[in-house]
């Protein structure tokens, strides 16, 4: 009996470190995404006669549901506004109000986990060589090492990984440098690998700031995806597009409405340099917008994970204030 008194003690001393254990790792897992899902773990009481073998262990998971949002907000003159609180924006949720309000801060420093888009097909010859040299000045400004990180993509009628994800400008300054152009436009195709392949895999263990930066005219012509794939795969991988344009005619063309699209859809901007300096200024200022965000942290109202497309709408109180930010997400799916 001394033994048996002894096993069952050791066996009910064991099962709660475990569930202690697990109860502790599901509150210091860090969330990520849009929504994630956190199973927290919480152990019964131990029976009073630890004498007696326990015939069962009942565990109850408690399922926390957090969606992060990254926008920015600007005057009625286009610049950045970086002095606003929580209780100056109205949000909704699939057109709710949140249930809880987690978190809200402004966010100047997160790391930059970006994917950059060049088309090389016949287009856009006539720039092409000053706006590798811009992309390439980007990145020299905008990567900090260690910290940040980026890929280079060019596409045509294919896409192809000139330089993969490091934060050695020296090396994506090559992969840029390396391409040649010719052929047709895959746009889509090459944000959907882009998105899929590289952005939705990439799980860092803390919070990032993931944008993919697309230079083309935005006429394509050789995809198998659709812009709506293209997007929605933005979406899922959680990724801000900006989008400048590398048509000079000084023409409203059919691309630009197409960059347009993309951009606002995933909470980005599209830029429509005509002179060879303002594709410089471009960039610039999708840098500095980078640097310029709030976050919102919020649990849903009424959420179930049953993999639908959720709207976001982020509006601001104040008067003259514009909201960017994206336009909504998928729930996960059990």
């Amino acid at each position: 009996m001394k033994y048996t008194n002894r096993i069952s003690r050791l066996l009910t001393l064991l099962l709660a470190t475990t569930a202690g254990s697990a109860g502790l790792f599901a509150q210091s897992a860090y969330v990520s995404g849009i929504p994630t899902l956190n199973a927290s773990t919480v152990a019964p009481t131990p029976a009073a006669n630890t004498d007696e073998p326990q015939t069962s262990l009942v565990t109850l998971h408690a399922r926390v549901n957090e969606v992060n949002v990254l926008f920015i907000a600007t005057d009625k003159h286009g610049k950045f506004v970086r002095d606003l609180n929580q209780n100056d924006f109205s949000i909704l949720d699939d057109h709710k109000p949140p249930q809880a309000i987690l978190n809200f801060r402004r966010e100047t420093d997160l790391p930059l986990h970006l994917g950059l888009l060049i088309d090389i097909s016949g287009s856009v010859d006539s720039r092409f060589e000053f706006e590798k040299d811009a992309a390439t000045s980007f990145l020299q400004q905008a990567l900090r090492s260690h910290f940040d990180k980026a890929f280079v993509l060019g596409f045509n009628s294919h896409s192809q990984i000139a330089q993969d994800f490091t934060d050695n400008v020296s090396l994506l300054s090559k992969g840029i440098h390396g391409m040649h152009n010719g052929g047709g436009t895959a746009l889509y195709d090459a944000i959907y690998r882009a998105c899929k392949d590289k952005l939705l895999k990439d799980r860092p263990d803390r919070p990032v700031r993931k944008a993919i930066i697309v230079v083309s005219d935005g006429e394509d012509n050789q995809s198998e995806a659709s812009k709506a794939q293209a997007i929605e795969m933005a979406q899922r991988a959680e990724v801000i597009i900006y989008a400048i344009s590398t048509d000079d005619s000084g023409l409203v063309m059919r691309g630009d409405r197409v960059l347009e699209q993309l951009a606002e859809a995933t909470g980005g901007r599209a830029f429509f340099p005509f002179k060879m300096k303002d594709i410089t200024r471009s960039f610039a200022a999708i840098e500095d917008e980078l640097r310029s965000q709030y976050i919102v942290s919020y649990k849903p109202a009424d959420f179930d994970a049953d993999g639908r497309y959720r709207s976001i709408e982020i509006s601001s109180l104040k008067k003259d204030l514009q909201v960017r930010a994206r336009k909504g997400y998928f729930a996960p799916q059990q």
